[in-house]
């Protein structure tokens, strides 16, 4: 599928590009996922599209959190132990540091938001495990 078809799915909120698949991060990923970073200087803002069943594994951003701003689609986001959060166009999810967590498309829907890095000084993310495929088959 191309950048416009892409957008064409994911409806009139997803006013940023698709950008181009996410190769670099693929391995923390189920699934595709496209990326196109908005800038990089101050606070990391990037606009990151999951086609449907995609989503990364669970990571933990360590000492600068994340916030999710989402602008198309619907989508999941967990933290671990607790159950799982639907996600639609307008919904803003603020990730403190050190939480374990994971995000990405429902199972049958494109799924698209903007992700902002919280900077802080030793930031970084550690990438874990995949989410439970069974877990997440049983989401609706």
């Amino acid at each position: 599928m191309n950048a416009k078809e892409i957008q064409n799915e994911l409806g009139p909120g997803a006013v940023f590009p698709v950008g181009e698949e996410n190769t670099a991060f693929a391995q923390y990923f189920v699934g595709t996922s496209y990326l196109n970073m908005l800038t990089t200087q101050g606070v990391g803002v990037g606009n990151v599209t999951f086609e449907p069943g995609c989503r990364n594994n669970w990571h933990i951003h360590h000492k600068g959190g994340q916030i999710l701003l989402v602008t198309a689609g619907r989508g999941w986001y967990q933290e671990w132990g607790k159950p799982a959060r639907a996600l639609r166009a307008g919904d803003v999810v603020n990730i403190p540091p050190e939480v374990k967590h994971w995000h990405g498309a429902a199972k049958d829907a494109w799924f698209q938001h903007l992700a902002l890095e919280v900077p802080a000084e030793g930031a970084s993310n550690e990438w874990l495990e995949p989410v439970d495929a069974t877990a997440y088959e049983q989401l609706v």
